[in-house]
Order: structure tokens, then sequence, then C-alpha cells
């Protein structure tokens, strides 16, 4: 029987009291009893509206049918014929703002929590899980380079079609921005993991502690190595500052680095060969997810955090679960405040920060109100670490050591929105590293498209 309910099942979570001291998920996942009642407020509409804005077309009511059958491992198995890593983006997805977006529930009530759903369906999975099958191979060798969420859908699909793939990846850990940049209680390390052990199983090869641009080059790929495509997914992982005094103080950090020693080197953790500052209070600038996760890895190494940001609370480009996550964590907001000054002490350390109070005017490029400074409003918060999260771009090194390949005149790569395809012959390239820094899942609908059109490249060469 339909479950007519205008609101979702609630998410189980980790008391905020508990948490906030904890880098343990926040999000403890449906049961199997919540998955298939939630399951159940789905109308399996014919037209599949929620379809049209999930950027790798998963076949959303069909899994969630099989979920409200009882038969979650049939719905992991719809799921992975479009998406290689639904453990991931059931967890990180903003589905609010794509296939939740269009959901025909969401008209009189809520939209059937589509997120929490792929989740249930993926972890199910993975606690039950066995090797992958390989496919059988086919002529043609690719390069992906990056184990971001870009690379790891590109490789995940080519190696579904047969082909042989090798991921180079900067790092020394698989995986990018999903261990690098989202912390443990979003986004459980072991969780990527095994969806990378996944795409291990399919025969994708991950070498890691190689910087393409340096180590090798996009042209040793093609020509030394001879590597019959290449695809670029390196990401966006150049922080941006706000170019004010004070910035090279000890104590001021860009997100990117605070978040990589946090996530990726646990500096959190007693004894860390690469620890933080246990601030006593911290302010964060800037109002995206990636403030959201700065501030709350803050919080949860004993800091008073304030995220100070220039517009107010209705321009937060953050998930709103992730604010709300924020707020009841006890982290405060500084809303039409903007940084104009970083103070130190004589030791060299940050003693405080000087902002300026902004009225909001009219709308920018970006089509939000323009933040416009109040003359005089000029006061300083105490605070003993600053943390930038304003933004990234696409590191140079590549661009730079590879002949031909044309950029954007703020440094991202330029490649066709369907194809992925370059200026180069046989480079591909796709997520962050040509759009700048967006979500994990527009990157993996990016690889995906790359792959297709690798796969009718080779096709073609191989004929």
């Amino acid at each position: 029987m339909p479950n007519m309910s205008l609101v979702k099942n609630k998410m189980p979570v980790q008391d905020a009291a508990v948490r906030k001291g904890n880098f343990l998920e926040v999000a403890l996942g449906y049961s199997a009893e919540q998955a298939v009642d939630e399951a159940k407020r789905c109308l399996g509409c014919k037209n599949k509206p929620c379809v049209a804005d999930c950027p790798v077309n998963i076949d959303i009511p069909a899994f969630i049918a099989k979920i409200a059958e009882g038969e979650f491992e049939k719905a992991y198995e719809e799921i992975s014929l479009y998406n290689a890593l639904p453990a991931i983006c059931g967890r990180v997805c903003p589905q609010e703002t794509q296939c939740e977006g269009k959901c025909v529930r969401g008209i009189k009530g809520e939209p059937v929590a589509i997120g929490r759903l792929e989740r249930f369906a993926a972890d199910y999975h993975n606690v039950k899980s066995s090797a992958g099958e390989t496919a059988k191979r086919v002529p043609g060798t690719v390069a992906v380079i990056g184990s971001g969420p870009s690379g790891l859908a590109c490789a995940g699909s080519l190696a579904k079609k047969g082909y042989n793939v090798t991921i180079f990846e900067a790092l020394h850990v698989e995986g990018g921005v999903l261990v690098y940049g989202i912390p443990e209680f979003r986004l459980p390390k072991a969780i990527v993991q095994k969806e990378i052990q996944g795409l291990k199983d399919m025969g994708v090869e991950i070498v890691c502690n190689t910087v393409i641009g340096k180590t090798l080059t996009v042209d040793d790929l093609l020509t030394e190595k001879k590597y019959s495509a290449v695809f670029i997914g390196s990401g966006a992982g150049l922080p941006s500052f706000m170019n004010i005094p004070g910035e090279n103080l000890n104590g001021v950090y860009s997100a990117n680095e605070f978040l990589t020693r946090i996530n990726l080197m646990k500096a959190y953790v007693d004894g860390s060969p690469t620890p933080v500052k246990r601030a006593k209070k911290v302010a964060v600038v800037g109002g995206g997810n990636v403030a959201m996760d700065a501030a709350r890895c803050a919080k949860r190494l004993g800091a008073e955090v304030y995220i100070v940001y220039r517009r107010t609370e209705k321009e937060l480009p953050a998930r709103l679960e992730e604010v709300e996550h924020a707020k009841e964590e006890d982290i405060q907001f500084m809303f039409l405040t903007n940084p104009v000054k970083i103070n130190g002490d004589e030791k060299g350390w940050v003693k405080s920060i000087t902002c300026e109070k902004m009225v909001l005017g009219e709308s920018d490029a970006s089509g939000r109100a323009k933040p416009v400074r109040q003359p005089g409003s000029e006061h300083d918060i105490e605070v003993d670490s600053v943390i930038i999260a304003i933004g990234t771009s696409p590191n140079p090194l590549i661009r730079s050591t590879t002949k031909g390949l044309d950029t954007q005149k703020w440094g991202g790569l330029i490649a066709d929105d369907d194809t992925g395809k370059t200026s180069r012959e046989g480079v591909y390239a796709g997520g962050d590293a040509v759009t700048g820094a967006a979500t994990v899942i527009l990157a993996m609908g990016a690889g995906k498209k790359a792959a297709e059109a690798i796969d009718s490249y080779l096709s073609q060469s191989y004929r």
C-alpha cells in the first residue's frame, strides 16, 4: 500500500551535544523498515521528472520500487548501472536541488528522500558484497588523471566497457577530494575505500604518488607510455585568498590545507605528525559547504567557531542540512560581515580579525545581491586562528606542461560540455578541472559523459 505521508522518514543522527566532540558519522542511515516505508512514498511517475535532474541519470523510480518490495540488492544493481559511487553520492550530493527538487511529492509536501534511499541500498550491498566482475577486455588503454569523483566515474564506466584503465593520483591515498576534502563525520573514509575497491575488482589500476605535469606529463602518457586516450579529472585544489593584510600570519589556513590535515593526515589524533593548532576561537571566512566542513572540524577540535559571511543567511550557498547541523553544533554565524585585515601578536600569531559590516545592494553576475561596505563600521573579533574558505581553482601544473591544451581565462580547461573533448586529440577533461569547484555528482556526471565519448573515439580508432 502506498505511503501518502507528506513528510519524509526522519534521518537518525548522532545527538549534537555528543557529535561535536567526535569525528564519527553524523547521519546514521535508515533501517530496513524506514527505507521500505520511505520508498512507498514514491508514486512511480511514468515521466520520471526526478531522473532529468540527476547528473548521472539513475532510473530513480526503478531502484526505489525495488526497495519498496524489499529487494535491496536488486535496488543496488539498478543504481550501479548508472553510478559507480552510490554510497558516496547518497551522502554528499545536493539532492534537494537536483532529483528531489523535481519530485512530484514535493509539490504538496516533502519530496521522497531519494538520497537517503540511495545510501541505504549502497550500504546494504557493501555489507554483503563480494568482488565485482571484470568485463571482457577490449583494445585500447586509458589514463585517468586524478582519483576524485570525475576520475573514478570515468574509470568505472570505461572498465565496465572492458578497457584497461590506469588512474594516476598525486597523493599517497586514492580518492581525491573525497578523502582530503570531506570530513569523516560526513563521509567515512572506509566507505570511500570500499567503493574504490569495487573499481579495482573490475580491473582498474591506481598508481599513487604520481604528479602529472611533474613525474609524468600528458604528452608522456600519450607518447612514451602509449595510452590510447587520457582523461583529466585533476580537480580544483588551488586555494583562493582574500589578499588582505595578515594572511601570512601563523594560524591562518586555507580551508584546503586545514581539511587535508584533518581528513587525510588525521591531525585531530594525539601525536599526529602534521598537527594543526588547537585554537580557542576560530573565524571561518565563507559560506559554502567547504566553510561548513572547516567550521565543524574546528568545533570538534574544541574551538569556539564563527562563520564570517558577507551576505545574509538567505544567500548561503551551503546545503541547508549542513547549515542546520552547524547551528545544532553551536557554531555562530556572523552575517553581513566582511574581513578586511588579520591582526597578529608580537610573535606572528593571529590575535584578531578586523571586519566591516555590509549591506546588500543590486544583484551581481552570480544573480545574488552584491554586498556593499558600510564606511565606519570596522570592528575587531578576537580569534587565534582564521580559515579562508572562499573557493579554489585548478592547479596550473597540467595546463602549463601540456602542448595544445586550451584553457579558460581563469585557469580551467576548455572541454566540450557533452563529451569532455579538449583541444588536444585524444585528451578529455571534466569535473572541477573544467568548471571550477562544484559538486561531487556534477563531477561524476562529467566523467561518465567523457567515458562515453572516449569509448566512441577508441571504437573508431580500432575498427
